[in-house]
């Protein structure tokens, strides 16, 4: 068995900065004194570094380097021997946390396995930030980042989470909202509350709470900016459903011309269960 590996005294530190989600006086303390004195700053887009910088009032005098997902597996190497030679490397994406749907995990294995130290400026997270705003139960969460882009495998993935208990957080694209919204609508259920929250911290921040199907129709207008979902978890009483009156339920729409698929979402959405659910009910009885 391999035992973990134990830090070089002579290896430098690798830092996760946390940058703002929007104001730039979200900053936190340490940031600025954090990469005015870096070795090395790895960046997610070098031109974000230089506002940011700007507004921080500081000067860089160590290098700089662009880490993003499409170079980040030939640079992690660079910045691992940067480190192993004792410089301290700090890294920042566009903003929020790095790692999290972001840059940043490459290299921090690639740091613990080197026997790096590796430590954070802790700093503004679009996830909890919308949690905290959502108005729906954060004693128990789980963070699902970005939905799949395909239409099935999106679909399958949420109704993998329709029984999920724990308030869910989603990330988004403004221009995939509406649809993500709808998929959502018809896996948990157009009642299942949530919220969307766009712009967190800007000037123009809107949160939105409703039902998933209200704000489908919602987003159908266009919405614009930094896209979080917060959706509640599935409600307890959805186990006690009686399996009978769900399946006397599609059994009734189909007897009046309604195709079983269509049949057994209509059933989803008006009882607040589960499609997938339905379906078993009906084809598995």
């Amino acid at each position: 068995m391999i035992g973990a590996m134990t830090t070089s005294e002579s290896a430098g530190t690798l830092v996760l900065a946390g940058t703002p989600i929007g104001r730039p006086d979200d900053a936190p303390a340490r940031l600025a004194a954090e990469l005015a004195t870096a070795d090395v700053i790895a960046a997610e887009d070098t031109r974000r570094l230089k506002r940011l910088v700007t507004d921080l009032g500081i000067e860089i005098t160590g290098r700089v380097m662009s880490y993003f997902e499409g170079n980040e597996q030939g640079r992690t190497p660079q910045l691992v021997d940067a480190l192993l030679a004792g410089g301290r490397v700090v890294l920042v994406t566009d903003a929020g946390m790095p790692s999290v749907s972001d840059p940043g995990y490459r290299l921090v294995a690639a740091a613990v396995e080197a026997g790096i130290t590796v430590t954070a400026v802790p700093g503004p997270s679009a996830v909890l930030t919308a949690l905290a705003v959502s108005g729906l139960p954060v004693d128990r969460f789980c963070f699902e980042g970005f939905l799949p882009r395909k239409t099935g495998e999106r679909s399958r993935r949420l109704d993998w989470l329709a029984d999920e208990p724990r308030t869910m957080v989603f990330f988004e694209a403004p221009h995939r909202t509406e649809a993500a919204l709808l998929a959502m609508a018809e896996a948990f259920g157009a009642d299942r509350r949530a919220a969307v929250c766009r712009e967190l911290t800007k000037t123009h921040e809107e949160v939105r709470r409703d039902g998933l199907g209200n704000l489908a129709a919602w987003a159908s207008a266009g919405i614009r900016g930094e896209v979080t979902i917060v959706v509640s978890g599935a409600p307890d009483d959805e186990a006690a459903t009686d399996p009978e009156t769900l399946r006397a339920l599609v059994a009734s729409e189909e007897s009046a011309g309604v195709p079983r698929k269509q049949a057994i979402a209509d059933v989803a959405r008006r009882s607040g269960v589960p499609k997938r659910v339905v379906y078993d009910l009906v084809h598995k009885p």
